[in-house]
């Protein structure tokens, strides 16, 4: 084989393997529709950090806005921390209000509640702040609509509204986090990755947080936000989908992973 040859025959494999990574809409539907799963009633948008290359199921819902309920777990982490209002081993004490999970109901650490998703964690950390200055933080951070009402909605606007954020919103707020191009120190980004650290493997690392949002008359919409660091590149990822009964939160990570793995971001499990 000469040369030309074999530098033709280099070409085609590395296009093969670019391949993996390329997905139609079509494509990430069937990659859903293999979970038992309406692509219809959810969004999955993936974003390569070293092209700005982007796929998704649904160009439409990827702009539209949904409260981010726990998924703002992630902005309001890295504002206790730079701050200085709570570290790694600050412990928050349960002050016996007995909530609907078990794991709310004892003391906190941030990691933990922010694993756990405990409401009354970041309750506390958005009322010891204050609505002007959780407001600046978010409109620092350039978090969705940046929206957090007035004083009366302090503890809840990530819930109720009137904060909302888009599928690709959160990828943008999420790439900024992962550059280190927000308004942070340092040692908030060595804190909040090590809180945020979901999974990993030989070769790769994925930082992640779920959402989920109780909603009056209609079905409830879960997330599931994060990026992963593999194959030398990281690719940042949002899915928002419609959930009709609190025991399917977990497709939310089901289908994300289906989808990453179909597409070659992730090994198998």
């Amino acid at each position: 084989m000469t040369l030309s040859r074999w530098t033709v025959l280099i070409t085609m494999l590395c296009a093969l393997g670019a391949g993996q990574l390329n997905a139609t809409p079509e494509q990430i539907a069937q990659h859903i529709l293999k979970t038992g799963n309406n692509p219809d009633r959810m969004v999955m948008a993936i974003k390569r950090l070293s092209d700005g290359q982007a796929w998704t199921n649904d160009v439409v819902r990827a702009d539209v806005r949904f409260q981010p309920a726990s998924t703002s777990k992630i902005p309001h982490t890295l504002i206790a921390l730079e701050t200085g209002y709570a570290g790694l081993d600050t412990s928050f004490t349960w002050d016996g209000t007995t909530h609907w999970s078990d794991a709310w109901n004892q003391d906190q650490t941030l990691e933990t509640a922010f694993r756990r998703s405990v409401v009354w964690v970041y309750q506390q950390i958005a009322m010891a702040h204050g609505h002007k200055i959780m407001a600046r933080w978010l409109h620092d951070f350039g978090y969705g609509n940046t929206d957090i009402g007035g004083p009366e909605n302090l503890t809840e606007y990530w819930l109720r509204g009137p904060l909302a954020i888009s599928a690709n919103e959160q990828i943008a707020f999420l790439e900024r986090l992962a550059t280190q191009r927000l308004p942070l120190s340092a040692d908030t980004y060595t804190a909040a990755w090590s809180i945020m650290q979901e999974e990993a493997g030989d070769d790769w690392v994925m930082y992640a947080k779920t959402g989920y949002n109780l909603r009056d008359g209609r079905d409830d919409l879960g997330w599931y936000v994060g990026w992963i660091e593999a194959q030398d590149d990281t690719y940042l990822f949002a899915l928002n989908m419609d959930i009709g009964e609190w025991q399917d939160a977990p497709q939310r990570q089901r289908v994300a992973r289906a989808v990453l793995v179909g597409m070659g971001i992730l090994p198998p499990a």
